[in-house]
Formats: C-alpha cells, sequence, structure tokens
C-alpha cells in the first residue's frame, strides 16, 4: 500500500495511534475486541480511518499502541496494513511491555511514556498523536503545517459544536491567534470560539506535538503522582498552561473530493447509539458521510468474496450491502449488511446494522438492531419488535437499539 502524499510535511513527523481503548460504553461489541477493531460500514473496522488519513497525507511511519483484547486488532493491522518493503517506512502495532516495571498502561498518556524508545528510535521533529476510534476524513498534514508554523508544543484539533451540545467533550476556550487558553473537560457552561458566541471548540482527540515539548510534559507527567496520566485530561492542560498551545479548526480542513453535504464530518461512536447513528448516515442517497470518495479513500482489506447475491425477489432499498452476501426472498431496508451475511426467505430487515458472518432465517424480523459477527436469528425469531421481551434477553440502548453479541443465538 503506497502513501497519497497531500502535500509536503514540515519535517520529519512520527504518528502514534492509541489504540488500548476498552470501549465499556459500546459493550457487547466490544466483549471480545478492543474498541478499535469494531467492524463499521460494512468493509472497515474503526481503526481503518484513521491509518486512512494518516497513510493518505503522506505519513509512512505509525505506531499503534494496544493493550485491551488487541488480538483481533493485531491481526487486521498485520494483515492489511502494509506500506511497502522499503526499511523505513512501517505501521506496527506496540503492544503494552511493561519496559518501565512490572505494570500495565495506566493511562494514555502513560503508554506513551513506556513507549518513548520510539519516540528516541525515529527521532521525529514532530509527533501526531490521533485517537483510534472515530469515524471521519481529515488532511493531518495541513494541521502539522499549521503547528510547525505556530512554533507551539502541542496543537489540538478542534471541531466546531454548537454551545448546547459540548458539554459531552472536552472544550477549548482560546483567543483570536489561536492559542488556548483553557482546556475544561465536560464543562457545565462551555467557552465559545472568538468569531461566535453560540459555537465551541470540542477536541477531537487528535495532537501534534514538538518532539522535545511532548518528551518534557510525558516526564513531568509520570513525576507527578496525582497525575491520571491522560493526555486530554493532564497534558494538554499542563501545556495549556505554559502558554504552549494552539487549536487547529477542523473546519479549516481541505480534503480531496469532499462534498459539501458530507465536508468537516466527525462522529464519535464511543456509545451503542452514536454508532448506530454513524452508520445510519451512510445510506441515504447523498450520504451525510460518503464512503465512496476515491481522491481520499477509506483503506481496508477486502475480503476474498463473490459478489453479493439476490435471489428469489430478495431486494434491498436504501441500504449498502456487502460481498458474499445473499439476499434470498428477503428483504432488507434502510440498513448496512456487512460480507458474508444470508437473509432468507421472508424475513424482513429494516434499519439496522448486520455484522459479518451473521444469520437470519426464513421469516424471522430485525428492526433497529445491531447483529454482531455470526450472530443466528432462527426461523420466525422476532429481534426489535418488543423492546420489553427484548431487554430481558439482550442489550438495549437508551435509544432502543437491540444489540446481541458477537455468535449469540437468538432466541
Amino acid at each position: 500500500m503506497r502513501p497519497t502524499a497531500s502535500g509536503r510535511l514540515p519535517g520529519r513527523v512520527l504518528g502514534i495511534v492509541l489504540a488500548g481503548g476498552e470501549g465499556k460504553r459500546l459493550w457487547p461489541l466490544t466483549a471480545d475486541r478492543a474498541k478499535p477493531a469494531v467492524p463499521f460500514g460494512g468493509n472497515y473496522r474503526l481503526i481503518d480511518f484513521v491509518l486512512s488519513n494518516l497513510v493518505n497525507c503522506g505519513m509512512d511511519r505509525l505506531c499503534v499502541l494496544t493493550q485491551y483484547k488487541s488480538h483481533s486488532l493485531d491481526r487486521h493491522i498485520s494483515t492489511t496494513w502494509r506500506l511497502s518493503s522499503v526499511l523505513d517506512q512501517y505501521i506496527t502495532t506496540v503492544p503494552a511491555q511493561q519496559r518501565l516495571g512490572r505494570r500495565w498502561y495506566t493511562g494514555s498518556a502513560d503508554a506513551i511514556f513506556q513507549s518513548l524508545n520510539l519516540v528516541y528510535d525515529d527521532q521525529p521533529e514532530y509527533i501526531a498523536v490521533f485517537g483510534a476510534d472515530h469515524v471521519y476524513r481529515m488532511d493531518p498534514a495541513q494541521m502539522i503545517a499549521q503547528h510547525a508554523e505556530s512554533g507551539a508544543g502541542v496543537t489540538v484539533a478542534g471541531i466546531r459544536v454548537p454551545r448546547a451540545e459540548a458539554k459531552a467533550f472536552g472544550c477549548i476556550a482560546s483567543d483570536e491567534t489561536g492559542r488556548i487558553t483553557e482546556f475544561l473537560e465536560k464543562p457545565s457552561d462551555p467557552p465559545h470560539v472568538p468569531d461566535d458566541p453560540e459555537v465551541t471548540f470540542a477536541s477531537m482527540g487528535n495532537y501534534v506535538f514538538t518532539t522535545e515539548a511532548l518528551l518534557d510534559a510525558l516526564k513531568a507527567d509520570a513525576a507527578n503522582a496525582d497525575s491520571d496520566h491522560d493526555m486530554g485530561g493532564d497534558i494538554i492542560p499542563a501545556l495549556v498552561a505554559k502558554g504552549d498551545a494552539h487549536v487547529y479548526d477542523f473546519a479549516d480542513n481541505v480534503v480531496p473530493g469532499a462534498t459539501e453535504r458530507d465536508a468537516g464530518y466527525w462522529r464519535d461512536v464511543g456509545t451503542i447509539d452514536a454508532y448506530y447513528d454513524a452508520h445510519t448516515d451512510l445510506v441515504s442517497v447523498h450520504p451525510i458521510f460518503n464512503l465512496y470518495n476515491q481522491r481520499w479513500p477509506i483503506r481496508t482489506a477486502m475480503p476474498a468474496l463473490p459478489p453479493a447475491k439476490f435471489v428469489e425477489g430478495g431486494i434491498a432499498q436504501d441500504s449498502i450491502v456487502g460481498a458474499g452476501t445473499i439476499i434470498s426472498g428477503a428483504i432488507v431496508r434502510r440498513s448496512v449488511i456487512s460480507p458474508n451475511v444470508s437473509v432468507s426467505g421472508g424475513a424482513e430487515v429494516s434499519d439496522s446494522v448486520v455484522l459479518p458472518g451473521a444469520r437470519i432465517g426464513r421469516g424471522a424480523v430485525v428492526r433497529r438492531a445491531i447483529l454482531d459477527k455470526n450472530v443466528v436469528v432462527p426461523d420466525g425469531a422476532l429481534i426489535g419488535v418488543d423492546l420489553n421481551l427484548d431487554r430481558s434477553r439482550y442489550t438495549v440502548s437508551n435509544g432502543g437499539v437491540v444489540v446481541l453479541g458477537k455468535g449469540v443465538t437468538a432466541q
């Protein structure tokens, strides 16, 4: 896989992707896998979005820090993400290794601190630290260029959200020059951006550091017994207090091939309802997030499967259907159906997300549900029809989405 450079990076850049998250709010989808390994959009894993953004902009040295139930994530990256045989180009997973004693990572900042050998080996001028579990397109090279020009120790990517909705995020207060004056975690009264009193900069969890600034901040944090050793909770506020942090306005990012409708799209899919809602953004005629932008592709490995097949009057309306799927005498509406799924005669699937390998039997009904990998819905079973009954059997989100975990056979 060769990077498609969007522009010249301002110097040697090392990418660090934080992918050790447990993802408790996505349970049961994270019962057997790390959050970044959760499938999304039919063909992808969540981590494919950040890796695609970094590779597309020309970054070719990426370290993915893993910890929680990382086997499927490690396997996905090792089999899917290969840059080239050139020695200086790599994407590699880095598990917790107890390099500094018999302990695992105690926070996102500690994960980097325990992995500083990666920095010393690479000797970058800048370090891009990005999260692994958001759905979006971005050209990080533009953010890195602004960071280099600003001379700041850290630049934080901020997305404009209405102040009324910003209470759930880490929020950024900045002056007219872009210098961050406050970094607030889920404030009751979010600050506004300099040019709009009704809008707040919410942190996207993406940071670009000058290497020396990050090293100094991590070492000071490691020596602080009262720290939670968290990037957003401890490292960024420390640099803000020194006047050494700037904000990058995500609205300024220009991605090749983006449409007016999907430009600036970013979703935190940390809950079942957010994960479900992000899938509904994919299936309209003019989608809010367009998977079909080939000028800035979301990269992954496609399964070795035949094309999807529709037989005996089977149809899919306003839906995405993956390779190897067979819809036989059934109807699918407003759904995302992953590869290698079978939907049998008389079954109805609507407003649902079906992950690879699921089997939906004859006459079954699946409404407003998420079926994880290899779920079996027997003939005539009803999912999402009676939520009170579903709550006694399965997970039902606050928004009324029914979730069946990996390998479950429905009742």
